[in-house]
């Protein structure tokens, strides 16, 4: 019997967080990137913290950062921050999606995590939250074992729904009885994919195609879960 997959994404969705967000500000803390990077995002962050702004332009914007001053650092120094980020924040997970998570393992489902972090902490957080197997982007390395500021396969990566396909294919799974996770629009193509999609917490853009789809809407506010 070939297992169904359920298919989630991370930040926002099982992580309270966006894990990139965590782990450049460790980095700044750390002495690892600049201070000044901090300054780079700072309207952005203010202009959500004031409800001004977008969330999803803040985190893309400290992703932006990330990417530039990633260029030249040592792996195992980011690989050790990204250990403390996991070590500290594993717990700091939706009630709603960590529930979920173990209720499908028991009924043996496939978990599969695919996330627009870096690979080398999504792969230490899937680890701690169940995940079966995960996929993030993959920023390479040089001979000296600093990064050089390309990423492999980074279109391959941003078609969350390729990715979902090929693990099936790969790992023998079934779409039958599927499920899905996600909290912005670029979830959408995976929630396109499997048989019940679930917006959960989901952003302005998500929120309206899930309605249009007559899919499931979740939230979770202070102690409160509850469907839209």
């Amino acid at each position: 019997m070939k297992r169904p997959v359920a298919a989630f994404d991370i930040d926002g969705t099982v992580f309270r967080s966006s894990l990139t967000l965590e782990l450049v500000e460790r980095l700044i803390e750390k002495g690892i990137f600049p201070q000044e990077s901090l300054m780079l995002y700072e309207n952005e962050r203010t202009r959500w913290l004031d409800r001004k702004g977008d969330y999803q332009a803040y985190v893309d914007k400290v992703v932006e950062v990330f990417q530039k001053q990633i260029k030249g650092v040592s792996f195992a120094a980011v690989a050790d921050a990204a250990g403390e980020v996991i070590e500290e924040k594993k717990d700091r997970v939706y009630r709603y999606t960590r529930d979920l998570i173990k209720n499908l393992r028991q009924k043996n489902y496939y978990l599969l995590a695919i996330s627009h972090s870096p690979k080398f902490i999504v792969d230490g957080f899937g680890y701690e939250a169940g995940f079966d197997k995960v996929y993030g982007f993959f920023f390479a390395t040089g001979p000296s074992g600093n990064f050089t500021g390309g990423v492999e396969d980074e279109d391959i990566m941003k078609n969350k729904s390729a990715i979902l396909q090929r693990a099936v294919r790969k790992e023998g799974l079934t779409f039958e009885s599927s499920i899905g996770v996600g909290d912005t629009e670029s979830d959408i193509p995976l929630l396109e994919s499997v048989e019940t999609a679930i917006a959960f917490n989901p952003n302005s853009t998500l929120y309206a195609h899930a309605k249009r789809r007559g899919w499931k809407i979740v939230v979770e506010r202070k102690d409160v879960i509850y469907e839209i």
